[in-house]
């Protein structure tokens, strides 16, 4: 391996917009995030589900094919 081409890093602390702050390894002097896993929805447990169920069978009964009466 080469030697000396890679860039210095230096443990930092990030801060999110929710104001969370964490440390990190970075080559920036500073980092700033705008979603962290303390208020991500997905990680924060406030992200939505949806029921898929009832949408498979609502175009399951919409498209089904109709048998003719013979």
């Amino acid at each position: 391996m080469k030697q000396n081409i890679h860039p210095e890093t230096h443990v930092i602390v990030a801060t999110c917009t929710c104001g969370a702050e964490f440390l990190v390894e970075s080559t920036e002097p500073s980092l700033r995030v705008e979603v962290c896993s303390n208020c991500h929805p997905f990680y924060a447990g406030t992200n939505k589900i949806i029921d898929a169920a009832g949408r498979i069978d609502t175009f399951t009964k919409k498209y089904a094919k109709k048998k003719v009466a013979q």
